[in-house]
C-alpha cells in the first residue's frame, strides 16, 4: 500500500516531533511502519516492527489474527486452531443444538478432530495483500457528473477491481474506503469455509454475568470458544500463528491488541455525529428494548423456541445497551460539543490558508447534507432495522430484490446479489431456518408494522400480519430455497402474501438506496477535502476511523476511575467470579468449575483484565498479546463508560476488557481434562 497519505508523519517521526499517546489510534499494518520504533520499543515492542509487518512481503505475525463472520480472531497453533469469542461461535452452536441436545447450555468439546463440528455459514479470511488503488477508484469518477453518477462509476471501478482481483484460485478481495474516500485500499485475503467447532464452554462461563454484567466491570466471564480450519479436507496450516504465553500478564504490561474493528465515526462532524446520536442510536435502544421484550414473551414457556431465537436475542440484546451506552457516553463526556469545538480550531486555522478553502466548504456542505437528512431519519431506520427484525420480512425482501438482480449482467447488481455472494446467501436463507420461531417472528413483525405505517406509509395498508403467516410460504425452508431461484414473474404467480408486501416495499427500499448512494457520492466527493485539512493541522499521526480491515492498537494493562471516590483495579480472578455465584443465571457457575475451584486457591488464577486499547465493534475476539507477540488473551468487551469511544477516545476511561488465556488453560486442564489441546497450544 502506498504510504502517500502518511509522508508527512513519516517526516515528523524522523525529526523527533511525533507525540503519540498511549492507546489511542487503530492502527493500519502500512500506518505500523510509520511510527516511531523507538516510541514502539520504549511502549514494550521486543519484536523488531518488521516482524508485525514485512514491507517486502505485505505481510507479517499481524496476519495471523483473521476476520471470522464480523469477528476477529486469531491461529493459534500449526494445525489451523483458531481462538475466538463464545459469542462469536454462539451461532455454531446453536445451529447444532436441539432441546435433547443442548450446546447452547452445555458446551461443547470434541475430543478428536472426528468429532468437530462443521459450520453452515462461518467463513475465515486470511489477510495477504494490500494495494493503493486510490489513483484508479478516483479516476472513474466522470468529470462534471452528480453524486449519485459519481457513486455508480467508482462502485463499477471498485467491483471491476475485485473481479480481477479474485481470478486468482481461492481469493476474497474487498475495496475498502479510508476516511470516507482520502484513500482507496484492494485487500485481498484467502477464504476458508470448512470451519469446525472444536470447544466452547457452557454458557454459564461463556456469558457469566449475563446482560447485568455486559459492558460492565468488573467482570468474570469465560468468553472464549475454538474452532478449527480446514483446506481440502486437511487442517489448514496458518504461515504465522500465536503462541500462547507463560507468563500472563501485571498491571502495567505493554499489549497489542490485533483484529477487524467495524466501524467508528470519529471523521464525522458535530452535527453528523449528533444525526447518529439522536437517529441510530436512540432508536436502536428503544425498538431493540422492544423487540427483546416481546421474543422473550412469546418464548418464556417454549425451550424449542429459546432455543430458535437465543443468537438473534443475544445480539439484539448487545446491540440495544450499546445504544443506551453510546447515549449515555456522549451526554457524560461531552463529546459532540468536543467535537465541535476542534472543528472550530481546524475551520479557523484552514480559513487563514487558501490551500484549504476546499476543505472549508466541504464540511459546511457535510452539515448541509446532515441536516437534510434528518426528515426521514426514522423511516431509514426501519428500513435498515429489517436486516436485524422479523426473518418473514427480512427474507421476502431478500427473494424479491435476488429476483430482480439476477437479470442484470453482474457487474451491474448491488453488491450482495452478484454472483460470488449467492452461494453464501443461499446458505444464510438456509441457516436462519434454525433461528425461526414463529410467535417471536409475529410478535416482532407486528412492532415493525406498527412503526413502520407510522411514518405515514401507505404500500402496507390492507396488510394482516397474523393472516400473512398463516398464509406464506415464504418461512418454510423448502418452499423458500426454490424461491431462492426464481424468476420475478414467478414469485409474483405465488400470490403469497409476504412476497406481496414485499414487492410493495420494493420501490420505497430502491429509493431509499438511491438516496443513500447520492449521499455517499458526496460524502466520497467531500470528506477527503475536510479530512486533509484535520490531518495537516493536527501535525501527527491520525488513524483512520475502523472500517472492518485489518488494525492494531497499542495499549497497557491499566485500571481506571469511573466516578468520583471510586477506583477499579484491572485484573479479576476465579475468586471473583465465585463470590457472584448464587446459583441462579446469571450468575451460576456450573458444578464442575465449581468442584475444580474447591481444590486451589482461586484468588491466583486470573479471569479478566483491562487495557487502554482502542477498540469498537468487530474487535470481539481479537487477539491480544504481549510485546513478543505471545497470546495473553481475548478481547470482549469495552466498560460502560467507554462505549462512546466510536466517537472519541477518552484517555480517562478508554478500556477495553480481555479474558486472560490462563484462565482458559485452566479449565481446559482441571475442568474439561483435555490434553489433546493443550500439547497442540504447546501448554500441556
Amino acid at each position: 500500500m502506498s504510504t502517500r497519505i502518511w509522508m508527512k508523519w513519516a517526516a515528523l517521526a524522523a525529526a523527533g516531533c511525533m507525540a503519540l499517546t498511549g492507546g489511542e489510534g487503530k492502527w493500519t499494518p502500512q500506518q505500523v511502519l510509520e511510527l516511531d520504533p523507538a516510541w514502539l520499543k520504549k511502549e514494550g515492542l521486543a519484536l523488531p516492527v518488521s516482524r508485525l509487518w514485512d514491507p517486502r512481503r505485505g505481510t507479517g505475525l499481524l496476519a495471523a489474527a483473521v476476520n471470522i463472520g464480523g469477528c476477529s480472531a486469531g491461529f493459534v497453533s500449526a494445525s489451523g486452531l483458531i481462538l475466538t469469542n463464545h459469542h462469536c461461535l454462539f451461532g455454531v452452536l446453536q445451529e447444532h443444538s436441539r432441546p435433547q441436545r443442548d450446546l447452547i447450555t452445555n458446551g461443547f468439546l470434541a475430543r478428536t478432530r472426528e468429532e468437530e463440528l462443521p459450520s453452515k455459514t462461518t467463513r475465515v479470511t486470511v489477510p495477504r495483500k494490500f494495494t493503493d488503488v486510490t489513483k484508479q477508484v478516483e479516476a472513474a469518477a466522470p468529470a462534471g457528473g452528480d453524486d449519485l453518477a459519481r457513486n455508480k462509476a467508482m462502485d463499477a471501478k471498485q467491483k471491476a477491481l475485485v473481479a480481477e482481483c479474485e481470478k486468482t484460485a481461492g481469493a476474497r478481495c474487498r475495496v475498502a474506503a479510508f476516511d470516507g474516500g482520502l484513500q482507496y485500499v484492494l485487500i485481498e485475503s484467502f477464504e476458508l469455509s470448512d470451519i469446525r467447532l472444536v470447544y466452547a464452554p457452557p454458557r454459564a462461563i461463556g456469558e457469566y454475568g449475563g446482560e447485568i454484567d455486559n459492558w460492565m466491570w468488573p467482570r468474570h466471564t469465560g468468553d472464549f470458544a475454538m474452532a478449527r480450519a480446514y483446506k481440502d479436507g486437511q487442517p489448514y496450516v496458518p504461515e504465522f500463528y500465536f503462541p500462547i504465553a507463560r507468563d500472563g500478564v501485571k498491571t502495567g504490561d505493554f499489549v497489542m491488541v490485533l483484529g477487524y474493528p467495524g466501524r467508528t465515526v470519529r471523521a464525522l462532524t458535530a452535527d453528523e455525529m449528533a444525526d447518529q446520536r439522536d437517529y441510530f442510536y436512540s432508536p436502536r435502544a428503544t425498538v431493540y428494548g422492544e423487540w427483546i421484550r416481546l421474543m422473550e414473551e412469546a418464548t418464556k414457556d417454549s425451550p424449542a423456541g429459546q432455543i430458535a431465537v437465543a443468537a438473534t436475542l443475544k445480539s439484539l440484546n448487545n446491540a440495544a445497551k450499546n445504544g443506551q451506552g453510546q447515549l449515555a457516553g456522549l451526554k457524560r463526556g461531552r463529546t459532540i460539543e468536543k467535537q465541535k469545538a476542534h472543528e472550530d480550531l481546524v475551520m479557523t486555522w484552514a480559513a487563514g490558508r487558501p490551500e484549504f478553502a476546499a476543505a472549508v466548504e466541504a464540511k459546511r456542505d457535510l452539515d448541509r447534507r446532515a441536516a437534510a437528512r434528518r426528515k426521514m431519519a426514522m423511516r431509514d431506520f426501519l428500513y435498515q432495522a429489517i436486516q436485524n427484525g422479523p426473518l418473514a420480512l427480512k427474507q421476502a425482501t431478500t427473494l424479491v430484490r435476488l429476483a430482480s438482480e439476477r437479470v442484470k449482467p453482474d457487474m451491474e447488481r448491488d453488491t450482495d446479489y452478484m454472483e460470488r455472494e449467492l452461494p453464501r446467501l443461499r446458505d444464510r436463507m438456509e441457516r436462519e431456518q434454525k433461528s425461526f420461531y414463529r410467535p417471536a417472528d409475529e410478535a416482532v413483525f407486528t412492532d415493525w408494522m406498527t412503526r413502520f405505517r407510522a411514518q405515514n406509509a401507505t404500500c402496507s395498508d390492507n396488510f394482516v400480519v397474523k393472516t400473512a403467516y398463516e398464509q406464506t410460504r415464504v418461512t418454510d425452508l423448502q418452499e423458500r430455497l426454490k424461491m431462492f431461484g426464481e424468476s420475478t414473474e414467478q414469485l409474483r404467480a405465488r400470490h403469497d402474501p409476504m412476497l406481496e408486501l414485499a414487492f410493495r416495499l420494493e420501490p420505497e427500499l430502491r429509493a431509499f438506496q438511491t438516496a443513500t448512494k447520492t449521499h455517499d457520492g458526496a460524502v466520497a466527493r467531500l470528506r477527503p477535502a475536510w479530512r486533509k485539512a484535520v490531518i495537516a493541522q493536527a501535525g501527527k499521526p491520525v488513524a483512520p476511523d475502523a472500517n472492518s480491515t485489518l488494525r492494531v492498537s497499542f495499549a497497557h494493562v491499566k485500571g481506571y476511575a469511573p466516578r468520583d471516590g471510586v477506583i477499579y483495579t484491572p485484573q479479576t480472578t476465579l475468586a471473583g467470579m465465585l463470590e457472584k455465584h448464587t446459583g441462579e443465571e446469571p450468575f451460576a457457575v456450573p458444578p464442575a468449575v465449581l468442584n475444580a475451584a474447591a481444590r486451589m486457591d482461586a484468588s491466583k488464577m486470573p479471569l479478566n483484565f483491562l487495557a487502554d486499547a482502542d477498540t469498537t465493534g468487530g474487535n470481539s475476539g481479537s487477539p491480544v498479546v504481549n510485546g513478543r507477540g505471545e497470546l495473553v488473551g481475548l478481547n470482549f468487551d469495552r466498560v460502560w463508560e467507554n462505549v462512546a469511544n466510536d466517537f472519541g477516545y477518552n484517555p480517562e476511561v478508554a478500556r477495553n476488557v480481555n479474558v486472560d488465556v490462563r484462565f482458559l488453560l485452566w479449565l481446559l486442564r482441571d475442568v474439561e481434562k483435555a490434553e489433546g489441546l493443550l500439547g497442540e497450544l504447546g501448554a500441556r
